[in-house]
């Protein structure tokens, strides 16, 4: 039950995250005074990481467990260039995605 819940956490954390990183690009074009915070990123990524460590304790499938590795680290990658460089890159929008497909995997695998 417990991991039931973790996935849900996780996925609406990951939708969250796809729809700030689809969104927020769409209002830096109307000028409402607003600048991307590279911190927001950052915020979902430790999320998504406290998450994923949770769940890949009970997971057996390594395959799923490369899906949510790999997802994080595509996300990780992305920020970190974002914080350093001030350079957006898309893999945060193939990681979140990558997140989201694992958690529901995850979450049916549960189901009885």
């Amino acid at each position: 039950m417990k991991n039931k819940i973790l996935d849900a956490v996780g996925i609406s954390a990951a939708v969250l995250c796809l729809i700030h990183c689809i969104i927020f690009p769409l209002l830096m074009v109307i000028p409402l005074g607003i600048s991307h915070n590279p911190y927001i990123d950052l915020f979902f990524l430790l999320t998504g990481t406290v998450v994923v460590l949770r769940i890949i304790r009970r997971i057996h499938n390594k395959k799923l467990k490369a899906l949510f590795w790999l997802s994080l680290l595509l996300i990780a990658v992305s920020v970190f260039i974002d914080l350093i460089f001030e350079i957006h890159v898309p893999l945060i929008y193939v990681g979140a995605a990558g997140l989201i497909t694992a958690h529901i995997i995850n979450f049916r695998s549960h189901q009885h």
